[in-house]
């Protein structure tokens, strides 16, 4: 922040959004700027523009709260919103730019998901978290596992995280295909692996891994039909975002054994209501949308976070966000 603080800086109301770990503060020195965290998710737009009534400047961690227009309509006080990423599917930015709102994103890293990925691949497949129940209730072995070498992984979706869920797929001995609308057999060849249709790879694979960017094309690419086409020995794997699959349908073959299990990190609603039927079921993994929440992306998100503020101050916005022409 330097040496000579802003009164500027000092003088503005800044909220930090979704703190759920109450840690904002401690990964960067704000310098004088004095942030307020909120820890709870506010799910109402009515009870969140009351919470940040007076505020000039916000920070959104990633897609967690949405701004719509109508939320920046009661947010007059409203001049700067970052958001952790460098997209946010989430804000309105053209509704944004009306209200003169200035909207910045960060830097990050990918390699935490398909990191996550891989850890909730072998949760399920070994039954990691069922038998860490058994153990500590005083119990040994009483399940069976799945190898997953000789075993072929399924990857809808081959962008930076796709690509690296297939390498670590390759060193564990797997078959790896993959299928998106626009996935070519030339990119798929550079990651080693081969292009299939979206047919046979739901047909064919034992595990069916999700790394596709949400939109209308790809919301609920996963439905009734594709999780009935699976082998029933099969798993499934999300951490992308939680509508690329319809929930209720996956829900209603998790019941009914139509797969053998699914490991979790998002949801089409966040956070995960406590009443979800996805929470009393057995063969589920499901982690709290943690694919990025690593020490490495946080020092990158709030230090960016820092200096898109104080370089907005100075007249000189940093990674702004626009909306596509």
């Amino acid at each position: 922040m330097g040496s000579d603080p802003s009164p500027t800086l000092a003088a503005m109301r800044v909220v930090v959004l979704d703190d759920y770990q109450n840690i904002a503060a401690a990964f960067v020195d704000w310098g004088d700027l004095d942030p307020v965290s909120i820890t709870e998710h506010i799910a109402d737009e009515v009870a969140l523009a009351t919470a940040l009534a007076g505020a000039e400047i916000v920070v959104a961690m990633r897609e967690r709260t949405a701004f719509p227009a109508s939320l920046f309509d009661r947010l007059p006080d409203l001049r700067l919103l970052v958001t952790t990423g460098n997209r946010n599917a989430v804000i309105d930015l053209a509704a944004a730019a009306t209200h003169g709102v200035t909207v910045c994103g960060t830097m990050g890293i990918v390699t935490s998901t398909s990191e996550l990925t891989w850890a909730l691949i072998h949760s399920v497949s070994r039954r990691v978290a069922a038998d860490d129940a058994t153990i500590r209730a005083g119990g040994w072995q009483t399940r069976i596992g799945t190898g997953l070498a000789g075993q072929r992984l399924g990857l809808i979706g081959l962008g930076n995280i796709g690509g690296l869920v297939a390498k670590v797929g390759l060193a564990f001995g797997m078959d790896v295909v993959s299928w998106s609308q626009n996935l070519t057999q030339e990119r798929a060849e550079k990651f080693g692996i081969r292009a299939v249709s979206k047919s046979e790879l739901i047909e064919t694979s034992d595990v069916v891994s999700l790394h596709l960017q949400l939109s209308e094309r790809t919301r609920h690419v996963i439905g009734a039909s594709e999780l009935t086409a699976m082998k029933p020995s099969a798993i499934l794997i999300n951490t992308s975002r939680g509508p690329l699959i319809d929930q209720a349908a996956l829900v209603a073959a998790l019941q009914r054994h139509v797969i053998a299990g699914a490991g979790l990190d998002v949801y089409e609603v966040e956070p995960l209501p406590i009443d979800d039927p996805l929470r009393a079921l057995a063969n589920t993994v499901l982690t709290p949308h943690t694919g990025y929440v690593v020490s490495q992306c946080y020092d990158i998100f709030y230090r960016e976070i820092v200096e898109n503020i104080v370089a907005w101050c100075s007249g000189s916005p940093l990674r702004v966000l626009t909306a596509p022409t």
